[in-house]
């Protein structure tokens, strides 16, 4: 009776220990998804703060050269009227030198 009352005695610790590690490796294993998910937010924060910061910059940019595509047109507009003045100044005066 006494072998059988030690065997399960012996029985019950050990199931009493497994139940204890079981626990542990579970509360280790939430723990360790809980931080993986903290990680992972992290980075898709880090991630959308990276592709807002790219957007901002490629916006400043298109204004930019949007700018600078104005005044070019401007500028070959401006070149032209005075080309087209000058050939109209040159047409007047071969006009005036001409014997009459």
């Amino acid at each position: 009776m006494k072998d059988q009352e030690g065997k399960s005695n012996k029985e019950i610790k050990q199931m009493e220990k497994q139940a204890t590690q079981e626990a542990s490796r579970l509360a280790k294993n939430q723990l360790r998804k809980k931080d993986d998910l903290a990680r992972e937010q992290a980075l898709e924060k880090a991630t959308q703060a990276k592709e807002i910061t790219r957007a901002e910059k490629r916006a400043a940019e298109e204004v930019g050269q949007l700018a600078r595509e104005q005044a070019r047109k401007k500028a070959y507009l401006a070149r032209e009227q005075a080309l087209a003045e000058a050939e109209e100044e040159r047409k007047r005066r071969s006009k005036n030198q001409l014997p009459a």
